[in-house]
């Protein structure tokens, strides 16, 4: 679905040009759940912005199913394929009233009236706010906002949603209702592309890349990334609170597995000592 080759991406600062991507090379399936992981300045939002042409290329090229997305003639088609969800649903929503706000970009994009009506019942419907169509935004709490800022994505009818830490500015509550949408989008197919400092939000993907300084150092299943304690933590990210624990009770002694992610993980490991 998005193809990145030899991708190099510069900034102009006070100080000269900072590189912020270096020779990036990336490959997401249709239907992938890729999270993107790295500290403050990694490149992880630069990288994001180019997958629905907010930013173009220095060097090397982008393909979104198939298109160049250095190709001007491309872009709307590129960004029907591709929608973003960034962190402060407050920047997303233009409308006074729920429906209206979700109807304003396929409206932008030329859709036909009928099509828009049904496209935003199914789009607050798949975010659990049809109930709140009616509604003004601001009296929504921050996830409700968030699932609001989703359900515009979704009305363009998307194949893939970038969600640029979309859970840093929500309280615990907020946090499990954005999660349980992203969830259902996987479930209808939605390619999902999240960016997160959030560990436990990192263990749902089917894959993590871990970027530094403009590289990609790391690329694999959530088991195998945060298997490396250590190399996760020299890059200055942490680990989910299990497996940290996890590796702790093996640095006593403790035989359980390192790998783990889940909770439950770490009771079936702890029962099975105790069992023993």
């Amino acid at each position: 679905m998005i193809e990145v080759r030899d991708l190099t991406f510069s900034y102009e600062t006070n100080e000269g040009i900072s590189l912020a991507l270096n020779n990036i090379d990336l490959m997401v399936a249709d239907g992938e759940f890729l999270v993107i992981l790295g500290r403050n300045g990694s490149g992880k939002s630069t990288l994001a912005k180019h997958f629905n042409v907010i930013l173009l290329p220095c060097g090397g090229a982008v393909y979104v199913d198939g298109m160049n997305t250095a190709d001007s003639d491309l872009l709307f088609e590129i960004r029907r394929r591709v929608g973003m969800v960034f962190q402060n649903p407050d920047n997303q929503i233009v409308a006074t009233v729920v429906d209206e706000d979700v109807a304003f970009a396929p409206e932008n994009l030329g859709i036909p009236s009928a099509e828009i009506v049904k496209r935003v019942e199914e789009a607050l419907r798949a975010v659990g706010m049809y109930e709140y169509r009616r509604h003004a935004p601001h009296m929504l709490s921050g996830g409700q906002k968030q699932r609001v800022a989703i359900a515009g994505v979704l009305a363009m009818s998307p194949r893939v949603i970038v969600f640029d830490e979309p859970t840093a500015m929500l309280d615990p509550v907020g946090r499990r209702e954005v999660m349980s949408t992203i969830k259902t989008l996987r479930e209808q197919g939605v390619t999902v592309i999240l960016i997160t400092h959030n560990m436990d939000e990192a263990v749902r993907g089917d894959r993590v890349v871990v970027m530094d300084k403009g590289d990609i150092i790391k690329s694999g299943t959530p088991r195998e990334i945060f298997a490396d304690i250590e190399g996760i933590k020299a890059v200055g990210l942490d680990v989910p609170q299990v497996t940290e624990l996890a590796h702790a009770l093996r640095k006593e002694g403790i035989n359980i597995r390192g790998d783990v992610l889940e909770c439950d993980e770490i009771v079936e490991e702890i029962l099975k000592l105790t069992v023993g």
